[in-house]
């Protein structure tokens, strides 16, 4: 493991790659962001339940290999191009992540140097060397938006992608057929916000599909394995679907 990124399994050409970018809260030790030890454990810091659907699902083989995140998207946001201005968040859902406010250019460079340069880079190199099949991107949201208190997230999953469209419909199906309410491109749209699946799926013409989990789900062992072997049989579909 490096601090940059954690992988589980083994990539294998022809497989099935899962790429998660806010799969930890974790904070090194030389980094102070000015907030309290409680909002890492929140929506803000980290994508709840991730990276344990994504070890039932390597463990359960429908997936061959994951590369999950290795800070909180508080350090820096590695599903966000390196211009963009929430790469280093200074604000979340209303919380102002003091230690990112003023960076110098300098520093800036230092975190992309750190964490988002080896991070993707190690996509491209996993990625050139055992082409997969398909790429699932997995996240999760927040049931409730503290700074939309009244805005509802009804979805139990999200379903998003950019211009690549192949496996949505598809996606969508077999999720449904298991009870979910699949929300199509929701909470937000995957042509709004899909850098990573952007460089590392699209560019490359790799189908993919990016999966929202609302976070209530994955609050309980046996709510991540139901979440895990929904997705389980929703990407061996898939897969086979390209064969």
């Amino acid at each position: 493991m490096t601090q940059a990124w954690r992988e589980l399994g083994r990539a294998r050409a022809g497989g099935v790659l899962l790429i998660a970018d806010h799969a930890s809260a974790h904070v090194p030790g030389d980094i102070d962001l000015g907030i309290a030890s409680a909002v890492l454990m929140t929506h803000i810091a980290v994508d709840i339940g991730v990276a344990e659907v994504a070890e039932l699902l390597v463990d359960g083989g429908a997936v061959d290999c994951a590369v999950l995140g290795g800070v909180s998207r508080l350090v820096l946001d590695l599903n966000r191009e390196p211009d963009h201005p929430g790469l280093i968040p200074e604000h979340s859902d209303g919380h102002a992540i003091v230690g990112n406010i003023g960076l110098t250019r300098g520093a800036r460079a230092e975190r992309i140097g750190r964490f988002f340069d080896p991070y993707h880079d190690r996509l491209d190199a996993l990625i050139a060397a055992a082409p997969p099949a398909m790429i699932l991107s997995l996240h999760s949201f927040t049931p409730r938006l503290a700074t939309r208190p009244d805005e509802t997230r009804p979805w139990d999953i999200g379903v998003l992608y950019n211009d690549d469209d192949r496996l949505a419909a598809a996606a969508i199906a077999a999720l449904a057929a298991d009870g979910w309410h699949v929300g199509d491109q929701q909470p937000y749209s995957g042509k709004l916000l899909n850098a990573t699946m952007n460089r590392h799926a699209e560019a490359r013409g790799i189908p993919y599909i990016g999966i929202e989990m609302r976070q209530d789900h994955n609050a309980t062992a046996e709510g991540r394995r139901t979440m895990a072997q929904s997705l389980a049989k929703m990407t061996k579909e898939l897969r086979n679907s390209l064969a």
